[in-house]
């Protein structure tokens, strides 16, 4: 197997990459992001470098230096001003080639992955190896939606896949057929404990997320995990909608056990939802 170069982010789906590399016997080399990744969550002994996100060209050289033949970008990256970026002179020319399509999430990601491609590595997704992880299809644990949380869902959809189409986020809150919120560049965290400010109704609202219609999956899907479910829960929420195949959801069974604990549901959903109210 070709040796995995494993960009980490925040959050554990990175590590869950780890570990299925080595349950494959898989070589692998992590090179995690400073200020994203968390180094706790990291042995000592596993092979890996610390980089900062501006640091591109000592980024290329690791991978090469390491025998790394395929990348996967995986973990939640907050976005830095210039500033903060500090891009080394590797940097500095590829944001100047990519020019305008690094003001938005989904050209700046295309634009890395042809980056790192004609570099002379394969980018490949990390739904790939997480098969397992993958969202699916229908109820997840014992709560299930009404009918006013089913309308929410379908019209959470419509308004995701439009705001997608317009590269503006991935998630959604609905509440009584009323868009509360949509997402920005603060996180569905975020998104989640300001939606809790704006309910103007006794209807609770729902999280509805989605892929971008023209998303590059192989670096960027919506993901859901235990805090996703407990913030909602916190902030009133009565459930979760995911796009089947196109989320991950971080260690489901400790999902399904918080949702059923705190009492939201979680539901895998398609195109088809937009018919649930037929």
């Amino acid at each position: 197997m070709k040796k995995l170069g494993i960009v980490a982010g925040q959050g554990n789906l990175p590590l869950m990459l780890v570990r299925a590399c080595q349950e494959e016997n898989r070589p692998f080399y992590i090179i995690a992001l400073k200020e994203h990744a968390q180094p706790e969550l990291y042995e000592q002994d596993l092979p890996i470098s610390w980089i900062r996100l501006g640091d591109v060209g000592k980024g290329l050289k690791i991978a090469r230096d390491n025998g790394v033949e395929e990348i996967v970008m995986i973990g939640a990256v907050k976005r830095p001003t210039l500033s903060q970026l500090r891009p080394d002179w590797r940097g500095f020319k590829f944001f100047a080639k990519a020019g305008i399509k690094a003001l938005g999430d989904d050209g700046l990601l295309k634009a890395v992955v042809r980056e790192l491609e004609k570099e002379g590595f394969s980018v490949i997704g990390a739904h790939e190896i997480l098969k397992d992880s993958l969202s699916c299809l229908g109820q997840y644990g014992k709560v299930k939606p009404d009918k006013q949380a089913l309308k929410d869902i379908a019209k959470g959809y419509q308004v995701g896949k439009i705001l997608g189409q317009a590269d503006v986020g991935q998630s959604v809150v609905i509440a009584d057929g009323l868009t509360l919120a949509v997402e920005a560049i603060e996180g569905t965290d975020a998104l989640i404990l300001r939606s809790a400010e704006l309910v103007r109704s006794a209807v609770k609202p729902v999280l509805v997320k989605v892929k971008k219609p023209n998303q590059e999956t192989r670096v960027d899907l919506p993901t859901i995990g235990i805090q996703t479910i407990i913030n909602v829960a916190q902030s009133g929420f009565c459930g979760i909608a995911i796009e089947a195949e196109s989320a991950f959801v971080v260690n489901r069974p400790e999902v399904i056990k918080k949702a059923n604990e705190l009492g939201v549901f979680v539901l895998g959903i398609d195109e088809k939802c937009q018919q649930i109210t037929d």
